[in-house]
């Protein structure tokens, strides 16, 4: 065996681990890139939801629009972050924490409901 052919001896190795790494660091950052879409319209959906049963209860006349806007926000994953009844419109705002990775930002997301 000639020296060049030695010295190159494992260089095959060493690319297929570089190509594995690529591919698992690309799957990683798609992976919380989704986890954070997910996010978004769960925050989206839960300030919808709170909204809406607030002005439900709004327009019921019993009970505080804004303590049941908090359970239901809670209920779906979110935590109610202001409150706003305006006479017959509610308007909430929502937090959902971002996932593990930390790098994404936190979801807060507002919706606006009145009357049926």
């Amino acid at each position: 065996m000639s020296r060049r052919v030695r010295a190159e001896r494992g260089a095959g190795t060493v690319l297929v681990l570089c190509v594995i790494m690529t591919v698992a660091v690309t799957l990683m950052a798609v992976a919380g890139l989704a986890a954070g879409y997910a996010v978004r319209h769960r925050a989206a959906a839960a300030a919808d939801l709170a909204a809406l049963a607030a002005a439900q209860q709004v327009s019921g006349g019993t009970g505080d629009p804004c303590a049941l806007a908090a359970r239901v926000a809670q209920a779906n994953g979110a935590h109610l972050r202001d409150c706003v009844v305006d006479g017959w419109e509610v308007e909430v705002q929502v937090l959902v924490p971002a996932p593990p990775p930390g790098w994404l930002p936190d979801q807060l997301r507002r919706a606006r409901a009145g009357p049926p």
